[in-house]
Parts: C-alpha cells; structure tokens; sequence
C-alpha cells in the first residue's frame, strides 16, 4: 500500500478509524478487525481517549500486543468525557492525559498524539512546548491537532517557530465528497503553506458515501445512523444529500466503479491528504476500503465529476 508523511511517520493512505471499538463492537470483534488491517497492508490507526469511554484504546492495544512495533498509533486528548473542564491544553492536562492513554493502550509511546479540539483558555504556546517535552522524553513521536481553523493552524506556526520547537505535523478536520469546507476556509491553504498534513475525518460521511442508504427507504439496522439520534443523523442524512448520492452513484457505475471507491479515491488525489481513516466493524469492511483507495480519477474525470456537483 502507498505510504505518505506526517511528519516523520511513513503512515498508510488508508487507515483505521478506531471510534467503533469498544462502543459498537467488542474486544474480539476488534481484534478480527486491526488483524485483517495488518494483512492489507494498513499501518495507521486512530483512536481517542474519549472512544468508547477509553475502551477503544485498551481494545487496540490488547488486539495489537506484540505486533506493536508494526503500526502507527494515533490517538487524541481533549476535556475528559463528561466534565466540562477547560485548560486541557494545559501542560498539567497534559501530562495527565497522555499517561492514561499510554496505560489503556498498554504501551510506552504514541506515535502521533492529536489535540482533538482547540482549547479557548490555554496559549497554543504553553501546549506546543508541553508536546515538545513529552517528545524529549519519548512518549511520543509526532504532534497534530484536530478542528483547527487557519487563522489557528498559522498561530501555532508562528508560535512554535518563536519557542524554537516543532510546529503540528497535521490537521485532521471534517473532509468529504460532500463536505468540501476545507476548500473554502483557507485550511487546505494552511497546509500547503506550512508543509502541514491533511487528515480528513467522516471521509465516507457515517456511511452514507458507501450507497448504504437509499432515498424512500429505512435506515439499515445496525448502522451507525440508524443508532443515532434524529438530530445528530440528519447532520449526515437528508432528501438533497440522498439525491446527490444518487447522481454519484450512477456517475460512478457508469465508470466501473463503486460509490465507496470514488469517495476514497477522491481524497487521496489530493497530496495533501496523508491518510484517509475509515471506521470498520469487520474484516470485510476493512477489505473494501483499502480496495476503494485504487482508483487514478484522471483530470477529465474530475471534471466531469465537478461539472455532475455543480
């Protein structure tokens, strides 16, 4: 599989969203999972403290064990789940955070560790240094952050560059097919000025870029939508997007391909995209996702595709 850069990391241009464990499947049910990734050549793994209330980490490192040294591992640190605490960015929150992330996932350093959300009450600088020591020491590799606009992306810049240490080495915002903010909100920019990787995140937007849903018809069960709130889905799910989905769709059989592959693929023909992480609840999910990544869309068919989105 094709590998490209976050920072110093080589990390795999599909990788594995690990929201589902813990919270939509079980340790074991995990472990087919981050087996059938290692088999496909995925090396990049992304969790959080706050996935299945800190289960998604102790389910991914018990599934890895000794394999540990094989993969990338991702995760992210914000408020504790519950409280409403703020300073979490703060040097203290730090160090506390990072050392119950390295417990739960049963090992002595991350490889990319992620601020999940911008803290409004603590100076990027004081978090950009807290970072640059728990490099110092080891227990992590690789920084990034997650949610940040551009005007936040180009003060961290700026303020690392004063400290002397090393500035984010990724972005991981909100990026698909149907949701192109990235384009317009000057972040893609930021990265590109900055030497910054791109990590989108609802790449396949819950699910409903894989064709799983159809206008007129129920929610399938067992779907992440379906166990959401009416609220919370219809952030992902309403009567134009369906009909959008829908045109892609016959656009994309009409080229030999499957609505997953061009979701996927799309992505990764930007080269600032590092990883597209895709959440999966079996091995047949991972399978098709890592297969979708291998379309080459050609400048005439993003065009043609452009002129289909209007």
């Amino acid at each position: 599989m094709e590998r490209r850069r976050i920072g110093q990391l080589d990390v795999s241009v599909v990788g594995v969203g690990c929201n589902n464990f813990g919270s939509r499947i079980d340790a074991d049910a995990t472990k087919a999972v981050v087996d059938a990734a290692l088999v496909a050549g995925v090396n990049y793994f992304d969790t959080a403290e706050s996935y299945g209330g800190g289960k998604s980490e102790e389910f991914l490192g018990a599934a890895l064990g000794e394999r540990r040294a094989e993969v990338l591992i991702a995760t992210k640190w914000q408020a504790p789940p519950g409280t409403n605490d703020t300073h979490f960015g703060s040097r203290e929150a730090m160090r506390t955070a990072v050392e119950g992330s390295l417990a739960r996932l049963d090992t002595d350093y991350i490889d990319h560790y992620i601020l999940h959300v911008p803290d409004p009450d603590t100076p990027i600088a004081e978090t950009l240094a807290a970072l640059d020591e728990l490099k110092q020491e080891g227990k992590i590799r690789e920084t990034g952050c997650s949610n940040f606009s551009a005007a936040q992306l180009d003060e961290a810049v700026s303020e690392a560059a004063r400290l002397g240490v090393a500035p984010f080495a990724s972005v991981q915002n909100h990026y698909s097919l149907l949701h192109r903010d990235p384009e317009t909100d000057g972040v893609l920019e930021a990265c590109a000025r900055h030497g910054i990787a791109f990590v989108p995140y609802f790449p396949l937007e819950s699910g409903l870029l894989t064709g799983k849903y159809r206008s007129g018809e129920a929610l399938p069960e067992g779907s992440r939508l379906a166990g959401w709130n009416a609220e919370l889905a219809s952030r992902f799910i309403n009567d134009e997007r369906l009909r959008t989905v829908s045109v892609l769709g016959d656009w994309t059989e009409q080229h030999g391909h499957t609505l997953l592959d061009l979701a996927m693929s799309w992505l990764l023909v930007k080269q600032q995209v590092a990883s597209v992480i895709c959440g999966a609840t079996s091995p047949a999910q991972v399978a098709a996702n890592v297969s979708a990544a291998g379309w080459s869309l050609t400048g005439e068919e993003l065009d043609a595709l452009n002129a289909v989105l209007g």
